[in-house]
């Protein structure tokens, strides 16, 4: 009987032991749930096409919904955990010099036009390329350091992950340094930005780390920009800080000082002398 009674006991501890035990086999699968990463785009937003292709009528408007929307103005610029929104205007490997017309309502993405004719690089570009929403480069103040004024567009975002965006695509990135440079006399800013989704987002905190994982790719983008327009006859473009990218810290205080330059515009506090498109 006693011995009945003693594996009895014996097996109501094994059983209790095996009950405590369960929650930490599914624990590791739990925690690999918690750190999958969403996708860097935004679909809430769309994008409708007017006009033909390869034509000066081309157009490309942004929805929300049924709704027309500005992707300049109507996109928020932060996007929440350290990231920004931006509109790609060119997919890496293109060479169609697209923008968002700044001076059009609802301000599309439509191609450049130089001497009545579609404007192309001459060359590919090797990044994805587009802007920060609700950030301008106020034409009418002149940096103190750089003794440049503002080139009257959007900050422009040069995207260095691997997956290629899509014309119109809004999506999130962390932005990581700047350059700047001087176009024709103009500061024309240049942040470099990685796609929240890209494998190695998680690792480009910072210039230096950009250096670390994409060895030399920095210099790459300095030397397209510098040299894109000698093709045409025009001289090389200019940078600022002696040919440095800037810091994320200074990165982010440029994105913060063009964004408040843009909430003066939109709101009348400066006037529209530009004319630009404030719908």
């Amino acid at each position: 009987m006693a011995l009945a009674i003693r594996s009895s006991l014996r097996a109501a501890a094994m059983g209790r032991k095996a009950f405590r035990a369960a929650p930490m086999r599914v624990a590791p699968v739990q925690r690999v749930r918690a750190v999958t990463t969403a996708s860097a785009e935004i679909t809430a937003y769309s994008v409708e096409e007017k006009g033909p292709k390869d034509s000066l009528e081309y157009r490309m408007f942004f929805k929300q919904g049924a709704k027309e929307v500005s992707c300049w103005h109507e996109i928020p610029l932060f996007a929440g955990d350290g990231h920004l929104h931006y509109i790609c205007e060119i997919p890496k490997e293109t060479s169609a010099k697209m923008e968002v017309a700044t001076d059009e309502p609802c301000t599309p993405i439509k191609q450049d036009v130089k001497k009545g004719k579609l404007r192309f690089y001459p060359y590919n570009i090797n990044w994805n390329y587009g802007m920060l929403p609700q950030t301008w480069e106020d034409p009418g103040h002149t940096d103190a350091t750089l003794q440049a004024a503002g080139d009257n567009d959007p900050v422009d975002v040069v995207e260095i992950g691997a997956a290629t965006a899509k014309r119109g695509g809004v999506y999130k990135v962390k932005p990581v340094g700047v350059l700047a440079m001087i176009d024709d006399g103009e500061l024309d800013w240049k942040v470099i930005a990685i796609s929240a989704d890209d494998p190695k987002a998680a690792l480009c905190n910072d210039v230096e780390d950009v250096e670390k994982h994409f060895p030399g790719e920095i210099q790459k983008v300095l030397e397209w920009f510098r040299d894109y327009k000698i093709p045409d006859g025009k001289p090389a473009n200019k940078f600022g800080y002696d040919n440095k990218c800037m810091n994320k810290e200074f990165t982010m205080n440029v994105i913060k000082e063009t964004h408040e330059a843009y909430v003066k515009l939109k709101s009348g506090a400066r006037a529209n002398s530009e004319e630009l498109s404030l719908i």
